[in-house]
This record gives C-alpha cells, structure tokens and sequence, in this order.
C-alpha cells in the first residue's frame, strides 16, 4: 500500500470525531435518544481516496468506545459485503479533541483532514483533496420479509403468546429470554433483531444473546460490529466455525438473520448417524454455507436428541429486540 494512503487512512478517525464530548450515558441504550452524541458519529463510512494507480474504494467502520473514544476499521476496497477483499483493512484508535475540525496526523508531510458538510474528506500535505467519504446505512435485503405460506408466525408484534416467558415492549417488539411453545424439526428461519448501544462494553459483555435451533445449536447475536468475526460473535455458529464474513452492521440497527436448518439423525436406538446443519445469512448475506454441527452449545437448554426443539432466544443480561419471526417447518 502506498505510504500516502496509509497515512491517509490514518485521518479518518480524528475526522469522525470532531464535535465536543457531551454527557455519556453508560447504561445499555435502544434508542438514538438514549445513546447520545457518539451514537451520531460511529457507524459505517464509504468513498475512495486518489493515488498514483487510481481511485482507491475504501469502507470505514467506526466503532464508539465511549467517552469520547473511538476504534476505525478501513476495508480496503469497500465495507464487507461491498468490495472488501477479505483481507487488507487497517486499524487506528483516536479520540475527540474539542471541537477541532481540521486534523493534522504526526509528522511531516502526512496530509490533513475535516469535516465539511457532513462528509469525511482528506487532503495531501498541499491541501490538495484525496478523499471523500460519506456515511451510509446499509438494510438488510430481507429487512420485512413475509411469511410464505404453510409458516408458523412465531412473532408479528401483536403478541408473545407463542413464547413461554415472552415479553413485549410498548411499541410491540420481543425481548430477548424466551422459548417457542411450538417445537420443530427441519425448518427455515427468519428473524430481525436489534443490538442495545453498549459503548463502554467489550467482547462478550457487548450486548449479548443467541438464537438456538431446536433449543440446542446457537447461531451467537452480540455487537460485533467491526471485528474480527469470530465463531462467539454475530453470524458464528457458537463453538462450531466462524462466519466466512462479518455482516454485523452497527447497533440500533435492524439486521437479520435467515437460517435454514437440517435436523440431526438418529437410528431408532437414539444413536446419531448424521448430524444437524445449518446455512446461515446474515443480513443477506450467507456466512455459513451448509456447515455440519457436531454438538449442541455448552449452555443449550437441550441436549441433542431426536425430538423436535424449540426456537430459545438467549438472555445473556443484555437488552435486545425482535421481531417479525416465522418458521417454515420442512420435511428432511
């Protein structure tokens, strides 16, 4: 990578962080309201920045750490899902400086960078602009998908009946800490979710929950957006594989899941001869593609057997939303 691009990379988080530190609010947060003024800032970032070989795409995650502090991943060649090549992203922590608008990274003849109107732009060392950047809200291409014919609607925001220890919120979505009273065998998912805003949280404690087939096998739900994507992070089969790609989109967000699930086997001794698996897509995108699951998750209510389960949306002491969730149930 061109040193210049590099460096110029090296801005984007100072540029997103350019208004004045207000109060923080440090309890979990599941409205605009709530977060407070990083909410505004952390998000999802794309443009390109101008080399000597061209227009360069770059995507921008900019994750809130609270108080102010920020983490920015920049995906070469776009966000994931949009022209990121797997591989080269770059990684820069910063924090607010008052209310400076213009930033200067260290060393000489690295370039500058402000806001104008809203948008991420960088300038070389002659104030020559390399870079245009603008916020984007990407929505899953299957946000309000509707049940076919033949689903079970588990949950359409008029009630929680078809849970047990179901809860709805005033404005009719589902908190997290439930079981279907309906138990399935082979079956497609939908469900749509929302993170809480926990930016003084970490890992696992960062708005955590699950979604497990049949009771048994979890496909994890956290607020992973920006990192690695790991097998306990969004669009990870728990304990069993990583997602191929991390389509975690930013908290208060509402993303989905589609899975399509293969139950497991057994002989009529309750020996397992074939074990479940699942595809898995996330926000539209597959991140699990047909993947053989060998065991149940470790905290699983069931354990693996040849009964139908339930659909169990984990309470992992987080506040999280759901919605618009159906079940199509389906012969092996």
């Amino acid at each position: 990578m061109p040193r210049f691009l590099l460096a110029c990379l090296c801005l984007l988080v100072p540029l997103l962080i350019s208004n004045p530190l207000l109060a923080q609010n440090r309890k979990p947060a599941l409205t605009a309201e709530e977060a407070g003024p990083d909410f505004t800032i952390q998000g999802e970032y794309s443009g390109t920045i101008r080399s000597d070989d061209g227009d360069q795409k770059i995507g921008v995650q900019v994750i809130a750490l609270g108080d102010g502090k920020f983490r920015a991943v920049a995906h070469i060649g776009g966000l994931p899902g949009d022209g990121w090549d797997g591989e080269t992203k770059l990684t820069v922590d910063s924090r607010r400086e008052g209310d400076e608008v213009v930033f200067q990274p260290p060393g000489d003849g690295q370039g500058s960078g402000r806001i104008r109107d809203g948008r991420l732009i960088v300038f070389d060392a002659e104030g020559t602009q390399l870079g245009d950047f603008s916020k984007v809200e990407r929505k899953s291409p299957t946000l309000g998908r509707k049940a076919p014919e033949g689903a079970v609607v588990l949950f359409d925001g008029k009630s929680a009946e078809h849970f047990k220890g179901g809860r709805m919120t005033d404005d009719g979505l589902l908190m997290q800490g439930c079981t279907s009273k309906e138990t399935f065998g082979s079956f497609d998912l939908h469900l749509e979710f929302q993170l809480c805003f926990m930016p003084y949280a970490s890992g696992q404690g960062r708005s955590n929950s699950g979604v497990y087939m049949q009771g048994r096998y979890e496909t994890q739900v956290l607020d992973s957006f920006g990192l690695e994507g790991k097998h306990n992070e969004t669009g990870g089969i728990y304990s069993v594989k990583d997602p191929d790609l991390n389509m975690c989109f930013p908290p208060l967000s509402w993303q989905t899941y589609d899975v399509q699930f293969t139950a497991a086997k057994f002989d009529d001794t309750g020996r397992k001869t074939e074990n479940a698996r699942m595809t898995v897509l996330l926000n539209g995108v597959k991140v699990q593609d047909n993947v053989e699951v060998d065991h149940s998750t470790t905290a699983s209510p069931l354990k693996e057997g040849p009964e139908p389960g339930p659909i169990y949306i984990q309470d992992h002491g987080n506040p999280l939303r759901f919605r618009n969730i159906w079940v199509v149930p389906k012969d092996r």
